[in-house]
């Protein structure tokens, strides 16, 4: 049973730390609460070896990160809502932080809170590791007497966004693996297997099968260019890295991954939960409709979704709305369009961007888990074959020198 290290505020108030044993980070929650403690904090229990060599921090991260970032949002929440103060709340983040670096970034956080300013100015002095979006939601929640509602949502929100990112990143790691372990065995055959053969070939001065002979020329080939195919490919993916940094060259390439198959689907229904998750948590929490959606466009990473929104923007501002433009420009997919215009007519647009956020949530699931489905076989096919036509090949040449000794 995996192990949790966990820390909590006991009912005296004290801060306990530990390691549970329990199936997962919901039971350990779960048990604290049965005992009459405040859970703050439950994550896997990691130990020294190569689990402190994947945890261990490299280079040095100037801010938080997500998880810190979600962690760190929900345990002040959890503070303020059982009635603590802010400054005991951040004292406490400070004094539970899991590593230096985020108790001197909240550190100094609490000092400007104690010297007057308000949380979201704190904030937003350190944007590395708090965005817009976040200072903008700690604003609208201070400005309406709501702080830990408005955190509590936030950490929602982040916690979201990060269980789907996760979950497609964690659905393409095996189709990852599989295409790696095909193009290394592919690459072993014609590059070491098939060498050993090709002497006892030239040896027998038999005439070769076509496919045979094309494999070793392919063979020798890639062994003299395939060192310089990589000097390539690394170069072309270092010059599109610096080309994605220019606007000019990001907006029409952003365009097209849209517009690419199956790829270009899932990438909409992503963007589109983002988008109207992100919006309807801002609304929800009393963000003026232009200020949300100015924050929204700073968040959202694409370039032509981020014109889309520009242009909604400006509409909304002359009291036209953002429905109308949003599907003129053919960014989101139409059930965005229609519940946004649904919500706009009920006055109802954060209920509304919240509930298209779950069903654009649910389909880009539904959306990685079919290409997946398509992934496997078709790499599983595609490599059974590729290797099928290789060692058949060698096998025709063998059958060949056979019939000849005879």
């Amino acid at each position: 049973m995996p192990a949790f290290r966990f820390t909590a505020i006991d009912p005296q108030g004290q801060v306990q730390r530990g390691v549970m044993e329990a199936p997962d980070q919901a039971a350990v929650i779960d048990r604290l609460q049965r005992q009459g403690h405040m859970p703050m904090r439950a994550e896997p229990a990691t130990g020294g070896g190569w689990s402190a060599l994947f945890t261990a921090e490299l280079g040095r991260r100037r801010g938080l990160s997500r998880q810190e970032m979600t962690d760190v949002t929900r345990e002040l929440s959890t503070m303020l809502a059982a009635g603590q103060d802010l400054d005991r709340a951040l004292r406490f983040i400070v004094e539970t932080a899991p590593n230096p670096r985020v108790a001197k970034i909240m550190d100094r956080v609490r000092e400007r809170v104690r010297g007057g300013n308000a949380l979201a100015a704190a904030l937003a002095q350190e944007p590395q590791s708090f965005p817009k979006l976040h200072v903008g939601l700690v604003r609208a929640g201070e400005a309406g007497g709501a702080l830990a509602e408005t955190l509590d949502r936030l950490a929602g929100l982040l916690e979201r966004e990060r269980t789907l990112a996760a979950t497609v990143q964690s659905a393409l790691i095996y189709p990852a693996l599989l295409l790696t372990a095909a193009i290394g065995s592919i690459a072993v055959l014609i590059g070491y297997v098939l060498p050993q053969f090709v002497p006892l070939f030239a040896e027998s001065g038999a005439e070769l099968p076509l496919m045979t002979k094309l494999l070793i020329d392919f063979g020798d080939t890639m062994q003299v260019a395939g060192p310089w195919l990589l000097i390539l490919l690394l170069i072309l993916g270092v010059a599109l890295r610096h080309a994605l940094k220019n606007d000019n060259f990001r907006r029409p390439f952003d365009r097209f991954l849209l517009r690419v198959p199956v790829l270009g689907g899932l990438m909409r229904e992503s963007l589109a939960a983002r988008f109207t998750r992100t919006l309807g948590t801002l609304l929800k929490n009393g963000v003026p409709l232009i200020g949300a959606l100015g924050i929204v466009n700073e968040t959202i990473g694409n370039l032509a979704a981020v014109d889309a929104i520009g242009r909604a923007t400006d509409s909304a501002k002359g009291g036209a709305g953002l429905s109308r433009p949003l599907g003129e420009a053919h960014i989101f997919p139409e059930r965005t369009i229609h519940l946004l215009r649904l919500g706009e007519e009920t006055a109802q647009l954060a209920a509304m961007a919240l509930k298209a956020a779950d069903i654009h949530e649910e389909k880009t699931r539904i959306a990685v888990q079919r290409l997946v489905a398509l992934l496997v076989p078709t790499i599983t096919i595609a490599m059974g074959i590729a290797v099928a036509t290789i060692v058949g090949s060698l096998l025709m040449a063998m059958l060949g020198l056979n019939d000849l000794a005879l």
